[in-house]
């Protein structure tokens, strides 16, 4: 089995940091969001891993490398303009061939994996296995309908009066049939290629079509609320670890991970908190729910429920919480007071706020 991430989104809700990075390259716990989808899928023992990437490519591929780093081994395939998931498929032929496949959305968290889905689909081995999950306004997704014995019996995309509340959530398993089925539709009234389409030629065409619902925690990380969302839920199973220098005037919490070269000087971190490889934090309170990225420098600042990505600087403000604050960016005080923030900050951007 081979598997397809699809990782040319312009990720247009995340904006300002997708215009500067995509999307997939969010950090959550501080490892990219591609990063958890690729451990998902070498976890089902999958090694050959086709990335669908767009004009944010190079990016991409500097994070994610060849894939070795992960075990795996990663071919780029280039999309010029989005078309639907269905127009990934039909790019992927030449590296899918003739094998079943998972095809796995790079922006979709589901750190609960999908092993037992994809023993189910090899062991029944239905023309697709869709992955569902609950929700409470199906509107928004391609939502699925089953038939008395299980078996999918309808799937529309993006329904006025939905007939189901179980949602396609972005994870796929294809035999080639699914071949057949995108060759066969034609493109939907906002001119891309529907995958909801293709599956329901397969079920109106007779093919076995399977749902699999995941009872774990979901995400999509498509806008700021849910990255700081995710990343809290990852942080309640973080394994503690020091490999960093925490001085004897510094208080450690429960839950801390310090990466390699990190320094924490005279400074309190309550957990659950991970602070980046070479990044020093001094005299500084940091809360639960934070994700310090590498290289940052915090002094004298108190942050809370946040996420700060690599190469950040933030000076001397305090009551920082469910903030994002971008690569680069610099964050220090102005002249007037205040009693709180809550920052967006896009990557290299300077802001000055009330001490």
């Amino acid at each position: 089995m081979k598997a397809l991430v699809l990782s040319g989104g312009s990720g247009t809700r995340l904006r300002p940091f997708s215009h500067s990075m995509p999307k997939q390259l969010m950090p959550i716990a501080n490892k990219p969001v591609l990063e958890h989808v690729l451990e998902n899928i070498r976890d089902l023992g999958i090694t050959e891993v086709g990335i669908i990437v767009g004009d944010r490519a190079p990016q991409i591929a500097e994070v994610m490398g060849d894939g070795s780093r992960l075990g795996i081994r990663v071919t780029y395939i280039p999309q010029e303009k989005p078309l639907g998931l269905a127009h990934c498929v039909m790019l992927a032929r030449p590296f899918l061939g003739d094998d079943d496949f998972v095809m796995y959305l790079g922006d979709n968290m589901l750190p609960g994996g999908i092993k037992e889905v994809a023993e189910a689909f090899r062991t029944k081995r239905p023309a697709a296995e869709v992955v569902v999950h609950k929700v409470s306004d199906p509107r928004a997704f391609g939502v699925v309908e089953l038939a008395p014995d299980g078996t999918v019996s309808r799937l529309v995309e993006k329904p006025h009066t939905p007939r189901s509340n179980l949602a396609l959530i972005g994870a796929y398993f294809f035999t080639p049939a699914i071949h057949e089925a995108v060759a066969s539709i034609e493109p939907s009234a906002r001119g891309e290629l529907e995958i909801t389409d293709a599956i329901q030629w397969l079920v109106a065409n007779g093919a076995k079509v399977r749902a699999s619902e995941y009872l774990g925690y979901w995400k999509d990380t498509g806008q700021v609320a849910d990255v700081l969302e995710c990343n809290q839920t990852l942080l309640a199973d973080l394994q503690p670890e020091n490999l960093g220098n925490v001085d004897d005037f510094s208080d450690l919490g429960f839950r801390i991970r310090i990466e390699a070269g990190a320094r924490v000087v005279r400074s309190r971190i309550d957990g659950p908190a991970v602070i980046g490889a070479g990044s020093i934090i001094e005299d500084c309170h940091i809360g639960p729910d934070t994700s310090i990225g590498s290289g940052c420098t915090l002094r004298a600042t108190k942050v809370r429920d946040s996420i700060v990505m690599d190469g950040a600087e933030i000076t001397g403000v305090h009551g920082l919480h469910h903030s994002l604050i971008g690569r680069n960016a610099t964050v220090g005080t102005g002249p007037t007071g205040g009693s709180g923030h809550s920052l967006v900050v896009g990557d290299h951007t300077r802001i000055e706020v009330a001490a």
